[in-house]
C-alpha cells in the first residue's frame, strides 16, 4: 500500500491561464435539428479543434476536478473506522492515500490514526493542513490521489485546504470531525466545508443510558472550554432526552459545587477574621 499527504490554499477555484474546449459526444449537436451539411460542418470543426488542443503539448496541464466527503457526528459514532476503511480500500486498490490528523489529538498515538476500538493508520500529525504539501514533498504531493483528514475540527485553515486540494489539484478528501461540541454549537470550521461537499453522511452513536441512538456528544466534567480531548473518561454519547436531562443535572450540579466552594470561602475569611 502506497501511503502519502499536502498544503496552501485559497478560497476561490484555480483559473486556467488560457481556456480549453474539451469536446465529447454527447455534447455535440442534435443532428435532427440541424441540417445535414451544418451538422457535418460543426462536427468536423469540433475534431479540428479538439486534434489542436490534444497536439499542444506546451499549453497547461489541466488536472482534473477532485471530491470532497465529509464524515460528521458525535463521539463515538464510528466517525474515524469509517474514515480508515475508505482510505485502507482505496490503498489497497493501489492508489496513493495519505492521512492527516490535529497535532493536538494525542490521545492513542503520536503518529498514527488509532480509533476507539484500537485499529490504527499511520499519518500526519499537523498543527495545520496548509504546511502539508510542504512538509510531504511537491513531487510526491502530485502522485497522491485521495486524503484522509480525521479531528477536522481542530484545523483552522480546513477550508481553504480543502478548496485548493480539491478544486486545484484534483484530491479526493475524506474528511471525519465533529460537527458540534458539547453545547451543540458549530465547532470548528467543519460546518463550513458543507457547502463544498459532494457528499455528507452523518452518523449516530448509541445513547450509553438507554441505548437509543445517540446525536450528540455529553460532556461528564464541569470544565467549560470548548477544545478539550477526551475519550470515554470526559465524554460520553447521549439522545436527546439525556442530552437535554443531563445538561440540566450538571447545571444543576455545577450550581451546588459553586456554591458549596463559596460558603467554604466565606467560612475561612471568617476564620481569619476571628483569629
Amino acid at each position: 500500500m502506497k501511503t502519502i499527504i499536502s498544503t496552501s490554499c485559497s478560497r476561490f477555484p484555480c483559473q486556467p491561464s488560457k481556456p480549453s474546449i474539451f469536446f465529447k459526444p454527447s455534447s455535440l449537436p442534435n443532428p435532427g435539428f440541424l441540417s445535414l451539411s451544418r451538422s457535418m460542418t460543426s462536427f468536423k470543426s469540433s475534431l479540428s479543434l479538439a486534434s489542436s488542443v490534444d497536439n499542444d503539448q506546451t499549453g497547461p496541464i489541466h488536472r482534473p476536478s477532485g471530491e470532497i466527503h465529509v464524515i460528521v457526528g458525535p463521539m463515538f459514532s464510528g466517525k474515524t473506522t469509517a474514515l480508515l476503511r475508505r482510505i485502507k480500500s482505496e490503498g489497497n486498490s493501489g492508489r496513493n492515500v495519505a492521512m492527516i490528523k490535529s497535532s493536538k489529538d494525542t490521545r492513542y498515538a503520536i503518529d498514527s490514526v488509532v480509533t476507539h476500538d484500537g485499529a490504527k493508520f499511520p499519518c500526519w500529525a499537523l498543527s495545520n493542513l496548509l504546511s502539508f504539501k510542504q512538509k510531504f514533498g511537491a513531487e510526491a504531493y502530485d502522485k497522491l490521489d485521495m486524503i484522509g483528514i480525521d479531528e477536522a475540527q481542530f484545523f483552522d485553515d480546513l477550508y481553504d485546504f480543502c478548496c485548493k486540494a480539491a478544486d486545484c489539484d484534483g484530491k479526493t478528501l475524506i474528511v471525519a470531525g465533529l460537527d458540534g461540541d458539547y453545547l451543540r454549537r458549530s465547532f470548528g470550521s467543519v460546518l463550513d466545508i458543507i457547502p463544498l461537499a459532494d457528499s455528507i453522511t452523518k452518523l449516530t452513536a448509541r445513547c450509553e443510558l438507554c441505548s437509543k441512538r445517540a446525536f450528540f456528544t455529553l460532556r461528564k466534567t464541569d470544565e467549560t472550554k470548548t477544545e478539550l480531548i477526551g475519550g470515554a473518561d470526559v465524554y460520553m454519547p447521549v439522545c436527546r432526552q439525556h442530552y437535554v436531562n443531563g445538561q440540566a443535572a450538571m447545571e444543576a450540579a455545577r450550581t451546588v459545587l459553586e456554591s458549596h466552594s463559596k460558603v467554604q470561602t466565606d467560612s475561612c475569611l471568617e476564620e481569619v477574621a476571628v483569629v
